[in-house]
């Protein structure tokens, strides 16, 4: 009696919810984000008490346990932990480097190592340096104008493109593969202009490579300030026979074991279909990752609590995931995809919020033209609260493994003119969030997951 019982309220709740007019229910999680949310709170929390987290660091262990318990406090049907093996990178000492025209002449700037590199020689490196813009224009000097010299790749993103995200793919390569390029020449270092659209004093880091090069030809790699970068490159035009010296510390260590944090809502109707929310828990270290990704973590978190707050009982099961390892790795989406495809789990829809905590302007969507004819069918429900942005293109890494030809992924796309003045750098922290525009992402995500959860899937 007491299971039929229960039974019965969970299709009152759901018939209750879902006889509510679209409108209605849009409105109550936006007002509900605006006026009782969590996710400001929860990213307070995370930025200011426990700061960078870094895969396998001692920060992005204390998220995984933070996370986890707010996540408890919600009172999901199901909470756990999804181990997962990730890389240990660790900085060590502020990079320190120079201009240097004359010898006891410098000039000093602005660099930071990028995630995987090497270290330099204990004393530091000093060279010429040879500036380029494309590896064709570096396989075009070859080695004789390359080896036992640093390459300064100084190819700007380019500012004309209204979508930041556009720039930045144009221009990360000199970043990802820059190393791997000029060490085939004879490079002894490799120095790359930041990923920012704007003229600053911080270093930006992020992910390199070395591909499959043997330990002894691996060489450092650091990223200089923008507006340093400018300065080295006028001193070169004056000057070819300037050197440059950097010292960088940091170190590859044996991977450790971390975590996923994973929450869910089970189905009133179709338990055994999942649809995702989720950001990465992990951060570069010189911020606090405000912005990537703690945003985009929150935001996740809440769209969970927003629904149990509006009374409504999804029919699909909706899990949040909180990967780790996204910024140099992806093992948490990877190692997530990989155990669903192993207990076979139906996944229908994926959602990540991965571009910074500014205001929300719409999704993109990686999915059959039947479901994003669904999508652009429900735009009007949306121009109330200004969100617009309707379009197929990416979604996110993380919940990218998950691609299959059935599924519906997508990501938020938030306005983007700011994100990569604070991307992989020291100033991405919870000052740079503005609470509003972080609580309509959260309220913009949650509307579309209500939406595909009544609607179903073409």
């Amino acid at each position: 009696m007491l299971k039929t019982f229960t039974i019965l309220c969970c299709f009152i709740i759901t018939a209750s919810t879902y006889s509510q007019t679209d409108e209605a229910i849009l409105k109550k999680l936006y007002q509900t984000s605006l006026t009782n949310g969590k996710s400001y709170d929860w990213l307070n929390h995370l930025s200011n008490q426990i700061g960078s987290r870094l895969s396998g660091s001692l920060g992005a262990e204390r998220a995984v346990a933070y996370t986890k318990e707010e996540l408890e406090k919600l009172g999901l049907d199901k909470v756990w932990l999804q181990p997962v093996m990730v890389p240990k990178w660790v900085r060590g000492a502020t990079e320190y480097a120079y201009i240097e025209t004359t010898p006891g002449k410098t000039n000093t700037v602005n660099i930071c190592a990028l995630g995987g590199s090497v270290a330099t020689p204990s004393l530091g490196i000093k060279a010429h340096i040879i500036e380029v813009k494309t590896f064709e224009e570096l396989a075009s000097l070859g080695q004789e104008n390359i080896a036992g010299k640093i390459v300064f790749y100084n190819r700007p993103m380019q500012a004309d493109l209204i979508y930041t995200h556009e720039a930045y793919g144009g221009a990360v390569n000199q970043r990802y593969n820059g190393a791997v390029e000029a060490s085939k020449y004879g490079a002894i270092g490799v120095i790359v202009r930041s990923m920012n659209l704007r003229l600053d004093d911080l270093p930006h880091t992020g992910s390199m490579t070395y591909d499959n090069l043997p330990i002894e030809k691996r060489i450092p790699a650091a990223a200089i300030s923008t507006n340093d970068a400018e300065v080295l490159s006028t001193m070169l035009q004056l000057d070819k026979n300037i050197k440059l010296y950097f010292k960088q510390n940091c170190k590859q260590l044996a991977d450790v074991q971390s975590y996923n944090v994973i929450g869910e809502i089970t189905g009133s109707q179709f338990p055994n279909e999942y649809m995702v929310v989720g950001g990465h828990l992990d951060s570069w270290d010189l911020g606090d990752g405000s912005h990537d990704d703690g945003a985009g973590v929150v935001q996740s978190m809440d769209v969970l609590r927003l629904f149990k707050e509006a009374g409504i009982k999804p029919k699909h099961s909706i899990r949040v995931v909180l990967f780790m390892n996204e910024e140099n790795g992806l093992r948490g989406g990877k190692k997530y995809a990989e155990e669903a495809k192993q207990k076979n789990e139906n996944h229908l829809f994926a959602l990540e919020s991965d571009s910074g905590g500014f205001t929300p302007r719409g999704f993109s969507f990686d999915c059959n033209d039947a479901n994003f004819n669904q999508v652009l069918s429900w735009q009007p429900l949306f121009k109330p609260y200004l969100i617009h942005y309707f379009e197929k293109g990416k979604s996110g890494a993380d919940i990218d493994p998950l691609k299959t030809d059935k599924i519906v992924l997508a990501g938020l796309r938030p306005d983007s003119q700011r994100y990569f003045d604070y991307h992989h750098a020291s100033n991405d922290t919870f000052d740079a969030i503005n609470k509003r525009e972080l609580e309509l992402g959260a309220a913009t995500m949650a509307s579309l997951v209500y939406l595909f959860d009544k609607y179903g899937f073409k």
